[in-house]
């Protein structure tokens, strides 16, 4: 079926090629003969229930650094008139992108927004998570210095980090014998209004922190992000290296239980952070790791986000 594809992202100029997620699903999507629209979240507009975008046609698109795009004119589009809107722009989840959520549920599920705009909204990756009991490390999320006090005198070894925060910014690794944790506190007191989170280190995450891929609730291929040398986080934007990882029984274990949840809401491309053990993150707003996965597997994930795109369609039109 040829569809038209409302993507909203950052600007596509800016996009790496090597890295970008969606980049794959818009390759993909011409692939298929889609047609494609391209817009960021402050191009949209809200007026009397109606919501429009000023859009580029995506004209084409190659692997190809410098002329990658071919874009059209400017236009406005009303994006109930199209049959998906990928919301693609990267976080951080503050109150401009809680805003586009709300935008977007106005044209929801008549017009398929991927992800759910309203779970998306519901889903900050660090609170989330907190909702499957039995998969987390030692969590503590508050704004009380005693606690967070306490929960280092209990752990020892532990990571501090912005509750609404991305990319690992702010992500602070507190040894025991470190001295920097009440000064810490006072920085992030000025810096957030919201609670931190804090967490017990756990030091698999030398071996890789695993990002797995899960499409409509099913695992589709894993990454382990190993740091780099003298740094506590893996995150590829923190510069961890891509290693092969294939899914552990325990990975298994842990998509298995929060599959239904994700399909049953909505959340079609999500990626989940894994540490040994132990779930760290739900990542539902613009996930990544598809380029990586598919050149360490000889997979094509974005292929299979498509299909469950467009088996919702289907199944939506046969009601």
């Amino acid at each position: 079926m040829a569809l038209s594809v409302a993507i909203q992202m950052d600007p596509i100029e800016r996009i790496n090629l090597d890295t970008d997620s969606t980049f794959m699903l818009a390759l993909e999507a011409q692939r298929r003969g889609h047609a494609m629209f391209h817009y960021g979240p402050r191009d949209m507009s809200l007026e009397d229930g109606r919501v429009t975008a000023r859009v580029r046609p995506i004209l084409g698109l190659r692997r190809e650094p410098g002329n990658h795009a071919t874009m059209g004119g400017f236009q406005t589009l009303d994006l109930a008139t199209a049959d998906v809107v990928l919301m693609r722009q990267d976080p951080p989840f503050d109150m401009a992108y809680i805003t586009a959520t709300h935008m977007l549920e106005h044209i929801h599920p008549k017009t398929l927004v991927v992800n759910d705009p309203v779970h998306v909204r519901n889903a900050p990756e660090k609170l989330f998570v907190t909702h499957f009991p039995g998969l987390l490390p030692p969590t503590l999320i508050t704004s009380d210095r005693n606690e967070v006090l306490a929960f280092r005198a209990e752990h020892k070894d532990i990571i501090v980090k912005p509750l609404y925060g991305n990319g690992g910014a702010g992500v602070f690794h507190i040894a025991p014998g470190d001295e920097n944790l009440n000064a810490l506190l006072e920085l992030f007191t000025g810096l957030y209004r919201e609670p931190i989170i804090v967490q017990r280190y756990l030091p698999e995450v030398r071996q890789g922190d695993k990002r797995i891929i899960l499409v409509d609730g099913e695992p589709a291929g894993a990454v382990s992000r190993v740091p780099q040398a003298g740094e506590a986080r893996a995150n590829f934007h923190a510069g961890g290296a891509a290693q092969k990882s294939p899914l552990s029984a325990r990975d298994r274990e842990i998509c298995a239980a929060i599959g239904p949840a994700l399909r049953e809401q909505g959340l079609v491309f999500v990626g989940i952070d894994v540490i040994g053990h132990h779930l760290t993150e739900i990542n539902v707003t613009s996930p990544t790791g598809i380029q990586e996965i598919n050149r360490l597997d000889g997979v094509a994930i974005e292929v299979l986000i498509w299909d469950a795109i467009e088996r919702r369609l289907a199944s939506r039109a046969k009601r």
